[in-house]
């Protein structure tokens, strides 16, 4: 008995698709952006993070309205009396170096959206090309599946010509 089937074997072998990355890990980078970030920036973001909470807002509030209360009740001792000039003065530099702490955090967070957006695609793009692989792998897989049927439904043709319920070179019904 001769092994006719090892030609059939080499050639599936040399035709074989092996799966292979061609692409850089994907990467996380929120990871990424926070080992970069600089002092200032830290304390921009964290600024923003307590500025931006209503937490923040309820103390502020609170704080505003004990300031005015001690300031108008108070019949003794007006350290700001009304109109409340020193009150405003503290708001004013309050706001003129918490907007472009903010904004300096918004922006920041302008630019690493921008590169999540940029990853989101590169990750997609990678998806894509790996359903790339293993669709051709599957269409691999089904010519192999396709050349065994054949080959068996042969063998069965042959078989069964063998026990005389059918004629050898009858093919079979498609």
């Amino acid at each position: 008995m001769t092994n006719d089937h090892a030609p059939v074997v080499e050639k599936w072998e040399r035709q074989r698709i092996r799966h292979v990355h061609r692409h850089k890990p994907v990467i996380n980078i929120n990871q990424v952006d926070a080992e970069k970030l600089t002092t200032g920036q830290r304390i921009a973001d964290r600024l923003a993070t307590v500025m931006g909470s209503w937490p923040f807002i309820i103390v502020q509030s609170i704080i505003l309205a004990i300031w005015i209360s001690l300031n108008v009740v108070g019949y003794m001792n007006h350290w700001d009396p009304y109109p409340f000039i020193l009150l405003n003065l503290a708001l004013s530099f309050q706001a003129a170096y918490a907007a472009p702490i903010i904004m300096m955090s918004q922006n920041r967070q302008a630019a690493k959206d921008r590169l999540m957006a940029e990853q989101d695609y590169e990750v997609n793009c990678k998806a894509e090309d790996e359903l790339k692989s293993i669709m051709s792998h599957l269409e691999q897989q089904d010519e192999v599946m396709l050349d065994i049927l054949r080959r068996m439904e042969g063998q069965h043709q042959v078989i069964m010509g063998k026990f005389g319920l059918i004629a050898p070179d009858a093919k079979a019904p498609a």
